[in-house]
């Protein structure tokens, strides 16, 4: 190590001792070689919650969209008697203006909805997470944007000016500067709200990243909006996929571009190599403009050391990167060391996910090191459905053992560690009806696409199952990840019906009674927050954190049965063991564990009725049906 990284090491190092552990704050260092491809450790011991935030809590009324606000999205045109939806709405009631918007079919209608969620209602609900006991946020997109979900942006450089106190001044802002010289960048109010919610999350020991897709941009994206009026003159027609410029000469509209998915509203940035189709991945490359990679770097800096002192204790602790898989892996490696120059703590996340829909999920392993510490880990989730719920494909005790073991190999312990483990996010069903349909994952998962998949409120028998998943994920390698408002019961089938507004228990909730069908009749649910499953979410958090061997110790199944479906595997290191055991029947079964040696161990969790003290090959164990136990020993 040279003499100056050793000073800014040493440093780094003293000034760690002397910051408060609630305050994440590293020195700026320069990351290569191993500094480059370490985990940050907080990353492993994250309980993360993901908000979507125009759906989680309306703080101020003051800032609600408009139709003016809502320009350049999709739908494009908005009936004179457009509102905001209220808060409590029965989600698949039509509001009146629905059928004036001169598109078709529900889900795409539905796109103009709002509820008027932002950044001072996540500020009004802190204490609510901190006694939840989250210590990491996963925010969806913030950057400015027309639609609800912000994934299709004008400007990647500012907040979202309706998610802040002053939409119309801080527009007003954005158009004295020049988006693509940082010098001329300014803070808008809700930039300056979310600075704060930053140094507020971080007062309370809890991180944050945001959520960027570098891949694609909004219809009104101010580059996009530079090559539509110039044409080939544009400084900026090499960041796009453009396939014909507008003819002035004539009265139509020319302009085309790829898009995402061939959706018109999200244009596709143009890279160095495209791989042939969807199933080359993940690719080689990287973007075609420099000038585009040095944009995304310089919003990256911005939010990651926002008064550029060289701290970033007052910046984001990493990205959640969209759509990671189809931009090329030369540009991730880029993007890491730009990262970890700025903070060599920040956590980047890829969203690595299908590589042929519905089937097969891409195998993360070339995305982990030089390019991202951690994917979203849909292939755990996969799995675990498939035992715990017999979700298709459904597996015995044997098969999920061996296909866990499967998904893991090859992936180093550290990045195993820093898994995002998710079983539901603002792209899939919420995990009680994920559970509650027993279809493959993601198929055919609304009733648009399958007028079979149940939409109302699972009952009993989910709940159990998804207490028992629950178990599992607290207990597994890997951070928990909550999709917000799962922790309260809430239902609802794939996008966007898991984008429904959160649960609060201070505000009324029409009783759930229409139907996507208008034809159909359903049982009418009552909606209000499980309190119970609540403290369920919060007591693993709690077991969570107290046992560090469920964060840093060792995997190892010990056991599967398919007759009983039985499954039990240890976390351990050279000192403690804890044992996890499940049974995912509805039967009871009965154990002899002797293949735990004899051994003292101590109940954690469980049924009641199964609390042991000592395990010898003598030991009766009956575990009730769709049931768990957790026990620890000192080795």
């Amino acid at each position: 190590m040279k003499k100056n990284s050793v000073r800014r090491y040493v440093l780094g190092v003293v000034l760690f001792l002397l910051i408060p552990v609630a305050m994440p704050a590293q020195q700026n260092q320069i990351a290569d070689g191993e500094a480059l491809s370490k985990v940050p450790e907080w990353a492993k011991e994250a309980i993360w919650y993901q908000i979507f935030v125009e759906r989680f809590r309306n703080g101020d009324p003051g800032n609600d969209p408009t139709p003016r606000d809502m320009k350049g999205g999709d739908p494009e045109y908005l009936p004179p008697d457009w509102s905001l939806t209220p808060w409590g709405h029965d989600w698949y009631k039509r509001e009146e203006w629905l059928d004036d918007l001169k598109v078709q079919g529900f889900y795409h209608q539905i796109q103009a909805r709002r509820f008027g969620g932002d950044l001072q209602g996540v500020m009004d609900r802190l204490d609510y997470l901190s006694d939840l006991g989250i210590t990491a946020i996963y925010f969806n997109p913030l950057n400015d944007a027309p639609s609800l979900h912000k994934y299709d942006a004008r400007h990647w450089r500012h907040i979202d000016h309706t998610f802040g106190p002053d939409p119309g001044g801080d527009l007003r802002i954005m158009e004295t500067e020049q988006p693509d010289d940082p010098s001329t960048w300014k803070w808008t109010r809700a930039d300056r709200l979310f600075l704060d919610l930053i140094d507020s999350l971080h007062s309370r020991g809890i991180r944050l990243i945001m959520d960027y897709s570098w891949n694609h941009t909004g219809l009104d994206f101010w580059a996009l909006k530079d090559v539509r009026e110039k044409g080939s003159n544009s400084r900026f027609r090499d960041w796009f996929h453009i396939l014909r410029y507008d003819d002035p000469a004539t009265p139509e509209d020319e302009f085309e571009y790829e898009g995402w998915a061939g959706y018109r509203f999200m244009p596709v940035v143009r890279k160095d190599i495209v791989p042939p189709d969807d199933k080359v991945m993940p690719f080689e490359g990287n973007l075609h403009a420099s000038s585009l990679k040095n944009h995304i770097f310089n919003v990256s800096r911005r939010w990651l050391d926002p008064n550029g002192d060289g701290d970033p204790s007052d910046g984001v602790d990493g990205f959640r990167l969209d759509v990671a898989a189809e931009m090329p892996m030369g540009f991730w490696r880029e993007y890491r060391k730009v990262v970890r120059s700025v903070n060599p703590e920040a956590y980047l996340v890829g969203e690595v996910w299908w590589l042929e829909w519905p089937g097969k999920l891409l195998d993360p392993k070339q995305f982990l090191g030089d390019q991202f510490d951690a994917v979203m880990n849909y292939r755990w989730y996969r799995v675990a459905r498939g035992f715990f719920a017999k979700g298709a494909p459904a597996l015995t005790a044997s098969e999920f053992v061996e296909q866990i073991n499967r998904i893991n190999r090859g992936i180093p312990k550290d990045n195993r560690q820093a898994m995002m483990n998710v079983c539901a996010t603002h792209d899939s069903p919420r995990l009680s009806t994920s559970l509650y349909n027993k279809g493959l994952y993601k198929h055919r998962a609304k009733p648009s696409d399958n007028p079979d998949y149940k939409i109302n409120k699972p009952g009993e028998a989910t709940l159990q199952e998804q207490k028992m998943l629950l178990v599992h994920q607290f207990t597994y390698p890997g951070a928990p990840h909550i999709w917000y408002g799962d922790e309260l019961g809430m239902w609802g089938a794939d996008d966007p019906d898991c984008r429904k507004p959160m649960w609060w228990s201070d505000l009324d909730y029409e009783v759930e009674r229409s139907h996507y069908d208008p034809a159909r009749e359903r049982t009418p649910d009552t909606v209000r927050p499980d309190m119970d499953l609540y403290s369920f979410y919060k007591d693993l958090i709690a077991l969570r954190k107290k046992e560090k061997l469920l964060t840093y110790g060792d995997f190892q199944f010990v056991y599967a049965d398919d007759s009983s479906d039985v499954v039990a595997y240890k976390r351990f290191d050279k000192e403690n063991e804890i044992l996890v055991l499940f049974n995912a029947s509805d039967r009871s079964a009965t154990l002899y564990p002797g293949w735990v040696g004899d051994a003292r161990y101590d109940y954690l969790s469980g049924d009641e009725k199964n609390k042991l003290e000592n395990i010898g090959k003598n030991t009766k164990i009956i575990l009730k049906p769709k049931s768990w136990l957790l026990l620890k020993r000192k080795k």
